[in-house]
C-alpha cells in the first residue's frame, strides 16, 4: 500500500525545535507511534517502536542523531545521480549575476535552508566557479548535521560555512537564498510562514527546489527507492515525499500570498518540447525590477520560465 500524501514523514516526527530558541525539545516515542497508528501508518509505527529510548520514553537523541545522518548519507544518492549540484549550479549562476549587477552590496551571500549535511552547499564550494565575492551559506536546525555538514567540508578544504539558524531569523538576511526538497514538509499555513521570510530587506532573489506531482511519481518513487535504497526509513520518507509534493498552482498561490515583494514563476516543469514532467520542478522569485536581468542571464535557460505572476 503507497502512503496518504496526509502522513507525515517519520524524519520530521523524531526531532523537535523551539522556534524561537531553536533548542532541541524532548520528543516521546510513545507519542510518535501513537500519532502514527491514527493516521493508519502501522508500517511507520512499528519502525518508531524498535527506536531506543531513555527512562522517560523519550527517544534518544544520540541515536536519532545517528539515524538522520544515515538516511542523509542515502539521500545523497539520489542527489548525486540525479545530478542535482550541477542543476543547482545551473540556476544560481545567473542568479548571483543578475544580484551581482544589481545589488553593491558584498560579498553576495548565497543561502541553502535545511541544509542538512551540505551536499548542495559543498558541491558548489567544490565546483561552481560562482566567483570570489560569493559567500556559500548552509542553515539547518539540526546541530548534528551541521556538524556532519562541517567535518565534510574541512576535509574537502572548502570554503563554505555552516551554521545552525532560522535562515528568516538572520540578523543579515543573504540576498539569494534557495533549498532543496524541504517545501513538501510544510503544510497549510506553515508554507506561506516559510516564504514569509524571504520579504525581508536585503533578500533579492529565492528558488527552491522540490519534487513534482504527478500521476507517475508515487510509482516511480517507490522503484527508485526500492532499487537504490537499503534503510528502511529512507525508502518510507523518499517514497512519501513525492506523494506530499505541492503541485505548481500552491507553491505559486502561496508565495504570492507570503512574499508579495517579489515576481514569482515556475521553472523547469517538463522536458521541452515534449510534455513530460520533470522530476523536480523549482519555485522562483525575484525583486519586480531583476526580472528582465534574470531573464538575459539564464540565456537559453529563460525559455523554461512559466511567465512571472
Amino acid at each position: 500500500m503507497f502512503p496518504h500524501r496526509d502522513w507525515p514523514e517519520i524524519t520530521d516526527l523524531l526531532v523537535a525545535f523551539d522556534p524561537d530558541s531553536l533548542e532541541r525539545l524532548p520528543v516521546k516515542r510513545d507519542n510518535v507511534t501513537e500519532q502514527l497508528r491514527l493516521l493508519g501508518n502501522k508500517r511507520g509505527a512499528r519502525f518508531v517502536a524498535k527506536l531506543p529510548v531513555d527512562v522517560d520514553g523519550v527517544l534518544d537523541n544520540h541515536a536519532i542523531d545517528s539515524l538522520l545522518i544515515s538516511v542523509h548519507r542515502e539521500m545523497q544518492i539520489l542527489s548525486e545521480e540525479f545530478y542535482h549540484g550541477l542543476r543547482m549550479s545551473r540556476l544560481l549562476a545567473p542568479v548571483v549575476q543578475t544580484v551581482r549587477e544589481s545589488c553593491a552590496e558584498r560579498p553576495i551571500r548565497a543561502l541553502d535552508i535545511g541544509c542538512g549535511p551540505g551536499y548542495v552547499v559543498r558541491w558548489l564550494a567544490a565546483r561552481a566557479n560562482l566567483g570570489e565575492d560569493v559567500e556559500l551559506i548552509g542553515t539547518d536546525y539540526n546541530p548534528a548535521l551541521i556538524a556532519e555538514a562541517r567535518r565534510l567540508a574541512a576535509i574537502e578544504d572548502l570554503h563554505c560555512r555552516f551554521e545552525v539558524a532560522d535562515a528568516a531569523r538572520m540578523s543579515h538576511p543573504a540576498a539569494i537564498q534557495f533549498s532543496t526538497g524541504i517545501l513538501h514538509h510544510f503544510r497549510n499555513e506553515s508554507l506561506e510562514a516559510l516564504l514569509r521570510g524571504h520579504e525581508r530587506d536585503g533578500v533579492q532573489a529565492f528558488f527552491h527546489f522540490d519534487f513534482q506531482p504527478s500521476p507517475l511519481a508515487p510509482i516511480g518513487s517507490w522503484f527508485f527507492h526500492r532499487v537504490r535504497m537499503r534503510h528502511p526509513l529512507t525508502r518510507h520518507d523518499g517514497c512519501l515525499s513525492a506523494i506530499r509534493a505541492h503541485p505548481a498552482e500552491r507553491l505559486l498561490e502561496a508565495a504570492q500570498s507570503a512574499a508579495p515583494g517579489f515576481k514569482v514563476s515556475m521553472f523547469s516543469t517538463h522536458v521541452r518540447p515534449l510534455p513530460l514532467p520533470r522530476v523536480f520542478h523549482v519555485l522562483i522569485g525575484v525583486r519586480p525590477a531583476l526580472t528582465e536581468s534574470l531573464e538575459g542571464n539564464l540565456g537559453s535557460l529563460a525559455r523554461r520560465l512559466e511567465g512571472w505572476r
